[in-house]
């Protein structure tokens, strides 16, 4: 079997993550597979597997307008086809909705099997009038399409030409230890340097999905309880600054950690006392599936698809309402000062590396390649 995986970058985001290792744990096994993204190589993020074959189409870069975007994507549409033409893939995987709609396009009349897959709860995030148009109607002719959650695939369902059996709920993996790459954060001394005992954690863009500035007022109402306790968030994105501005505002600067984007997440995982995810909206996390899985006690905000998949509520964490910031304290609070429940949702929290196994993660995959 050859499979190809079409993705519009490798660069440091969830999608990329499972992408990367579903490819490498195939490859592992003597699968032929290749990796097709609409940017060059030069923005990878994490490590693949030497016998996983790289294309990158160096297609991307922003449009001026309507027209110059139909341009760039019938120039990557092109591309994407005569790799098509070159390669033969038993089956091609698509992840997220331009690289899905831009599959069906590319592959049109070749009898390739195609599957797309999403990776956010679609209402969550509007594409805007033409591409909402062109994944209604270019999804109906996937072979398959896999949500991460039944909300997703039921929306799917109502919102564009796929029929609902020919949409499969599969879940994100996790391995150990993870992938890892540069930079590197050494968090113990992080830790010691800015004078913390305990460390709570964060990870992901910087950018209101991730609902990072509720988090730092929640913290900066605690700071003055918690003494022995600072805040680190993983991630770069545009709302860098105004976070920044936001922890001077609150009087947390001293207190709240930025360093941005590193390789060595788990690393830092493993050094941390309790994590935390403030998200509005997600998919699938995979950094709460990673937290757990590295048995760390866990805070996640129930948006409205995701953390509640992942996360027991009184077994391996907390789960709050969303919008609700007094149970967002409340629960960081109860945890901060509880070491032996924290020690013991870690002991529980562990049991993620069974519960979404990469093994049995790809055996869904696997069984899905052979109704396609």
């Amino acid at each position: 079997m050859k499979l190809l995986f079409f993705i519009s970058s490798l660069s440091s985001g969830g999608a990329e993550r499972v992408t990367v290792t579903l490819a490498n744990y195939w490859a592992a096994k003597g699968t032929d597979v290749v990796i097709v993204t609409v940017t060059g190589e030069d923005l990878d993020f994490y490590p693949l597997h030497p016998a996983v074959r790289r294309i990158g189409l160096a297609l991307d870069g922003v449009s001026r307008g309507s027209l110059e975007g139909i341009a760039n994507n019938y120039r990557r549409v092109v591309a994407l086809r005569a790799i098509l033409v070159k390669e033969r893939p038993s089956i091609a995987i698509a992840l997220m909705p331009a690289a899905n709609v831009l599959l069906v396009l590319a592959s049109m009349g070749m009898g390739i099997p195609t599957i797309g897959s999403e990776r956010v709860h679609p209402p969550c995030m509007p594409l805007g009038r033409l591409w909402e148009s062109a994944r209604r109607l270019c999804y109906g002719r996937l072979r398959a399409i896999v949500a991460q959650t039944e909300l997703s695939a039921n929306w799917l369902a109502e919102n564009s030409t796929a029929e609902r059996d020919r949409i499969t709920v599969i879940p994100n993996p996790v391995t150990l230890p993870l992938l890892a790459s540069r930079p590197s954060l050494v968090l113990a001394e992080c830790k010691r340097d800015m004078g913390y005992k305990r460390i709570l954690l964060a990870v992901g863009r910087l950018d209101r999905q991730k609902g990072f500035d509720r988090l730092i007022d929640g913290f900066a109402q605690l700071a003055d309880q918690q003494p022995e306790w600072g805040l680190v968030i993983l991630g770069e994105g545009e709302q860098r600054s105004a976070l920044e501005a936001q922890c001077r505002a609150n009087g947390v600067e001293a207190r709240v950690c930025l360093p941005g984007s590193v390789g060595n997440v788990g690393e830092c995982y493993d050094a941390a006392d309790l994590y935390v995810m403030t998200s509005r909206f997600e998919g699938f996390p995979n950094t709460l599936l990673e937290a757990l899985a590295h048995g760390l006690p866990s805070v996640a905000v129930d948006c409205e698809t995701g953390p509640s998949e992942i996360l027991r509520h009184e077994v391996d964490g907390l789960l709050v309402p969303q919008d609700d910031s007094a149970a967002l304290v409340g629960a960081l609070e109860r945890l901060m000062m509880d070491d032996e429940l924290r020690k013991s949702f870690g002991k529980r929290a562990v049991e993620a590396r069974q519960r979404f196994a990469v093994e049995r993660v790809a055996r869904m995959w696997e069984k899905l390649f052979s109704n396609v």
